[in-house]
């Protein structure tokens, strides 16, 4: 705990001011019960009007500072929390942001987005209270204690006598709700999970009729977390009336002594004592008040602290979390004379907790001015090989070699800078066509943009929307086709003008024509690049100048296509369930 507070260091100047006024309204809150006091003991007591109204007079002064004092306060401790919250939001999203897929893995991207949201607004929560109410609850408890036995030391013990009730009933409290806030987290988590699965696939789910099943599995998780939420305030329901109760009960028996006192007096002779008891008394009961209240605080501080311990806790596990794939400490410059040059050197790769491994000794290399095919079966490996090119994982045995280096002696950017990468799933971001395009190269030009739209075959259709390079594209560009974010998301790569591009299935979508036009243009375009396709359709690899066939993650032929039909009975079959016999035969002149 004491270590995530520390990222209030920037910040430190907004909590000495937001102590300070606190401070300064805390202790106008202090002093007006004795003014009040002197009030009706000397002014009441001796008819002193003129007494009155001066002494009146700075209670109003008193309380209108107070609430200045508190107004600050407030505005301080907000702008405090919201900082902070910001920075911790800050760090933990560029946490994430440096980890590779295999540690984001671990944790899990449901989780992830709980810790930056709910755990930072728990802790950004905490730091609100504790300006505002933990850390006024001890100088409210210290202060009204000081002020109560300076005034009656005998009165004062009907006061303590409550207290240690109170604190028993705070720890009790603490006790039976701390291991229910680390439970309503993993909840949320999994909650969260949920939610992201259901949106994410609506569509699939409308299509098979499944909407009740998931609203059900959402229900069962929703209403196990609401069980928690209730238990937790049912708990919190106890503390609070309880303390108000015994808070009265303390009113009573100072109310009580008073009486007494006041009885065994002659009225006539001991006005003046009777004042003063009335008076003491009037104070008495607001000090009470102040310091249950505190005490009361104090009790939610046991609760607050622990829950935001919690949250604390699982924002931590993330910064602290080590990346599995290392920075080189001494990072290798690529070698000019092989650039564009991917080589497998007898790779083995599982991924972690798997009993068996995915791909096992695979070996080939992959040319500049050449395209390398890669194709196999369901399950067979394919796209896994290609995410050990730009290290989004690590290999198990052998290595990786991109222009004559491992890619573990590569640092992360240098060797992101070199490839071109286009992933199964096309992922666009909410913004403008000029936005997602230049994703790939910041500063280029309309021409550029233009040009790369014209290789991806998505000019045509760019020019069509309203707007052109400007049209609106929506969070993961639901209001275009599949073929077309595949030819938007190519075009933001091939604009970068890498050494190395890498289509892992990027054609899925797109028609036969669009296909064999785009795998033309890139042909045309990039005689200097290495291009490493990875396809469904052996349409669309006929003419690679190199075809890696995997079987259950070992290669099982490598050539061209002539090669392999004669050569490779996996690709043989493939080929035969999508061809004719006389397409079988038949060489485009395309990639």
């Amino acid at each position: 705990m004491i270590r995530i507070l520390g990222f209030l260091k920037p910040i430190k100047k907004f909590v000495v001011i937001s102590v300070f006024f606190m401070l300064l309204s805390q202790g106008m809150a202090l002093l007006l019960p004795s003014l009040m006091s002197l009030i009706v003991n000397n002014g009441i007591g001796n008819k002193d009007m003129d007494y009155i109204w001066r002494m009146g007079g700075l209670m109003i002064v008193g309380a209108v500072l107070g609430l200045v004092f508190s107004v600050f306060n407030a505005y301080y401790t907000s702008k405090l929390s919201t900082s902070y919250g910001k920075i911790l939001r800050e760090k933990v999203f560029m946490k994430v942001e440096g980890l590779s897929q295999c540690d984001i893995d671990k944790i899990g991207t449901s989780s992830l987005i709980t810790r930056s949201t709910n755990d930072v607004k728990q802790l950004q929560d905490f730091i609100m209270i504790c300006v505002r109410m933990i850390l006024s609850a001890p100088v409210m408890l210290i202060g009204g204690s000081v002020m109560a036995l300076i005034m009656n030391a005998r009165l004062a013990l009907y006061i303590f006598a409550v207290l240690p009730i109170i604190a028993g009933l705070a720890a009790i409290v603490l006790k039976l709700v701390n291991p229910l806030f680390k439970k309503r987290q993993k909840l949320t988590d999994r909650l969260n999970h949920l939610i992201r699965e259901k949106l994410s696939g609506i569509r699939v789910i409308r299509a098979f009729n499944r909407s009740a099943y998931e609203d059900a599995r959402f229900d069962e998780k929703n209403a196990e977390l609401a069980d928690i939420a209730l238990r937790i305030a049912r708990i919190f329901a106890v503390l609070i009336p309880f303390s108000i109760i015994l808070a009265f009960i303390g009113v009573c028996l100072l109310i009580l002594a008073a009486a007494n006192n006041i009885d065994a007096m002659d009225p006539v002779i001991d006005a003046v004592k009777i004042a003063n008891t009335i008076g003491d008394l009037e104070a008495f009961i607001v000090y009470m008040i102040m310091i249950v209240s505190a005490l009361v605080m104090a009790g939610s501080m046991f609760v607050i602290v622990p829950r935001a311990s919690i949250s604390a806790k699982r924002i931590l596990e993330v910064l602290d979390l080590e990346p599995e794939l290392a920075q080189p400490e001494n990072p290798v410059a690529p070698d000019a004379s092989r650039r564009g040059t991917v080589a497998f050197n007898d790779v083995s790769f599982g991924y972690d907790g798997a009993k068996e491994t995915v791909l096992r000794h695979i070996t080939f290399t992959a040319l500049p001015g050449e395209t390398t095919a890669i194709i196999g079966g369901t399950g067979s490996g394919k796209s896994t090989l290609i995410n050990l090119i730009p290290r989004l994982y690590d290999v198990s045995e052998g290595s990786v070699e991109v222009d004559g280096v491992n890619v573990k002696d590569y640092e992360s950017e240098s060797l992101f800078s070199l490839i071109g990468f286009i992933p199964q799933s096309a992922s666009l971001f909410s913004g403008s066509v000029r936005e997602n395009v230049c994703f790939g190269k910041e500063d280029a030009d309309e021409a550029e943009i233009w040009h790369a739209l014209e290789l991806a075959q998505a000019a045509d259709f760019v020019r069509m929307l309203p707007g052109g390079l400007d049209a609106h594209i929506s969070q993961s560009g639901t209001n275009l086709s599949g073929g077309q974010k595949q030819r938007i998301a190519i075009a933001r790569a091939l604009i970068r003008r890498s050494e190395i591009y890498i289509f892992d299935d990027s054609f899925s979508a797109l028609d036969f024509k669009t296909d064999a036009a785009l795998r033309l243009a890139i042909k045309r375009e990039l005689t200097d690049a290495s291009v490493i396709v990875v396809a469904q359709r052996v349409g669309t690899i006929l003419s690679a100048d190199k075809i890696v066939v995997l079987d259950n993650g070992e290669i099982v032929g490598v050539g061209t296509h002539e090669e392999l039909l004669k050569s490779c009975s996996v690709y043989r079959e493939i080929a035969e369930s999508q061809l004719s016999p006389d397409e079988l035969t038949e060489r485009r002149a395309t990639v």
